[in-house]
């Protein structure tokens, strides 16, 4: 057992904690904010089943940003869906027997790293060189981004540029999640690559990459548009006016 073997391994259940733990409380802070208005982006649906579709249609293809702006769209379905790819891919080492949708997936993953590197290339560029977009940025803004990139490079370069054991990489998450630590290859591009994982893993709850779940959490796309059919009350407002005095 090596070193550096032990130092991932007990770092990945850190991270996995931290991951897990500040999504669990970000979304339970979510649920607990209250939506006292009505304030659906129209024209919205007037159903449940209406509002399930469009959360669909936004969360799978982005509609609001389409009917917005092309570019930035193409750019965002360009690294989320390659993201999505990478992430189906990389559960090979993490099943044995591999399931087959992830075996059929495998040719694919390699295009949507690529793909992700060009969308977070195009969305950086972005921000680097749209004045108005520029002026707003933070400085977390672009490390997230070099932060995506330098995981989808080091991917990029560990398939075409110096190939670790992916065998013994397997063996090795395997044995993580059985609390059984195997070595890992001795390859300074992947202790890199991991590391920039761990990296993303612990700043994800605290960070604005947590629009991902928070998108399904926002009134303006959740609500049902009714107004017309129910009043709608907030709390504060009822308490109000059954303290209030009739004469």
């Amino acid at each position: 057992m090596t070193t550096a073997s032990m130092v991932f391994a007990l770092l990945f259940y850190l991270a996995a904690l931290v991951f897990a733990g500040g999504l669990l409380v970000r979304i339970a802070g979510y649920a607990r904010t209250p939506a006292p208005l009505r304030i659906p982006t129209t024209p919205a649906p007037t159903t449940i089943r209406g509002v399930v579709f469009r959360m669909a249609r936004e969360v799978m293809l982005f509609e609001s940003l389409f009917k917005a702006n092309l570019w930035i769209w193409a750019l965002g379905i360009l690294f989320h869906f390659g993201l999505a790819l990478v992430v189906l891919r990389h559960l090979r080492y993490f099943t044995e027997p591999v399931w087959f949708w992830v075996a059929a997936v495998q040719p694919f993953g390699i295009y949507g790293g690529m793909a992700m590197v060009l969308g977070l290339a195009g969305l950086w560029a972005r921000r680097l060189l749209v004045e108005r977009i520029r002026y707003i940025s933070t400085p977390s803004d672009h490390l997230m981004l070099v932060l995506l990139l330098g995981i989808g490079l080091s991917g990029l370069a560990m398939q075409y540029v110096a190939h670790p054991d992916v065998i013994a990489v397997k063996r090795f998450f395997l044995g993580w999640l059985h609390f059984s630590i195997q070595p890992l290859p001795d390859s300074l591009l992947l202790y890199l690559h991991l590391s920039l994982v761990l990296v993303l893993m612990i700043v994800f709850p605290f960070s604005k990459l947590l629009h991902a779940p928070g998108v399904f959490f926002s009134p303006t796309r959740n609500q049902v548009d009714d107004s017309r059919e129910v009043r709608h009350v907030s709390a504060w407002a009822a308490r109000m006016d059954v303290e209030r005095p009739h004469g």
